[in-house]
């Protein structure tokens, strides 16, 4: 199961096992503080791969100093635990494969994450332009699946409403999900025209 798409109901919320913002902290030893920042963060990475800044982010939402926070990811870092390059390595051909999100859409998703923008771009370029067409044509396949595609000719040239309509709401769906815009448009007639809806007068506008 792809990263952050399990049901939320069934995760630890308010506490993650941690204690709240500012419950305590200020009384506990550094060493106090970062073995319960440690725990907290073995928790979190239990649960699912985390970046270094989800997990600062939390850890400083606890209420923890910033250098107990430091020192704590460092520890991490240095054992492996945090790994920010396997991480976005690991999200995008997750969310690529099971949700279908197109690379601008991954960079963005990488960049709330808090991972550098030159470790997103070694991870993002697992994907090339051949990988994200063909991914983009899965899932337009699986919509027309559903779709009616007797289309009666009613517009000026023998153009068809309904058509146009079912294009523009295929191309905005890949668009959402992270698709250029030119190419959406490309798989969305390609897809139309093998599925033998004469796609001939389509212009993308």
């Amino acid at each position: 199961m792809e990263p952050d798409d399990r049901p939320r109901t069934s995760r630890r919320r308010a506490g993650d096992g941690g204690p709240r913002r500012g419950a305590d902290l200020g009384s506990r030893t550094p060493a106090e503080q970062e073995t319960q920042a440690k725990e907290l963060c073995l928790r979190l990475l239990t649960d699912r791969a985390r970046s270094r800044a989800e997990l600062a982010k939390k850890l400083t939402d606890k209420g923890f100093d910033a250098d107990v926070v430091a020192r704590v990811l460092d520890r991490l870092t240095e054992v492996g635990l945090i790994d920010d390059a396997a991480f976005a390595s690991q999200w995008v051909q997750s969310r690529h494969t099971f949700s279908g999100k197109g690379k601008r859409a991954l960079a963005l998703e990488l960049r709330t994450k808090g991972v550098a923008a030159e470790v997103a771009a070694v991870a993002l370029d697992q994907i090339d332009r051949d990988d994200e067409r063909e991914r983009a044509a899965e899932l337009v396949r699986r919509k027309l699946r559903t779709a009616s595609l007797d289309f009666e000719v009613d517009g000026p040239g023998g153009r068809s409403s309904e058509r146009d309509r079912l294009v523009r709401r295929l191309v905005s769906m890949l668009a959402r999900r992270g698709y250029p815009q030119g190419m959406a448009f490309d798989v969305v007639k390609t897809e139309l025209a093998q599925a033998g809806t004469d796609t001939g007068d389509l212009t993308e506008s």
